[in-house]
């Protein structure tokens, strides 16, 4: 089945992914975590925290680095709301604040 023009795509969901794994590297930075500990606090093993550190982001899902945040202690917030362009298929944001 082939995606209309300008639904979602693959290039989006590894754009959100990636917003999401910087906001997770500069937390995992500003703390001074080696990859070790960044392993431990997280659950997964350090080969993990290396492919995320190095944006290798092929075996992590965006839910998957939401959990991560909030185990950093951060909120997330989703918000939905209606399309700025009326009759477009609306897109997919990250945003750290």
């Amino acid at each position: 089945m082939r995606k209309s023009e300008g639904q979602n795509g693959p290039g989006e969901e590894r754009e959100t992914r990636a917003r999401l794994a910087g906001a997770i590297n500069e937390l995992l930075a500003r703390r001074r975590f080696s990859q070790t500990e960044a392993a431990r606090r997280l659950g997964v093993s350090q080969p993990k925290i290396s492919a995320l550190v190095n944006y290798r982001l092929e075996g992590f899902s965006a839910e998957r680095l939401m959990y991560f945040l909030n185990a950093l202690g951060c909120d997330v917030e989703i918000v939905i709301r209606m399309s700025r362009s009326q009759g477009k298929t609306g897109r997919t944001y990250v945003r750290a604040a």
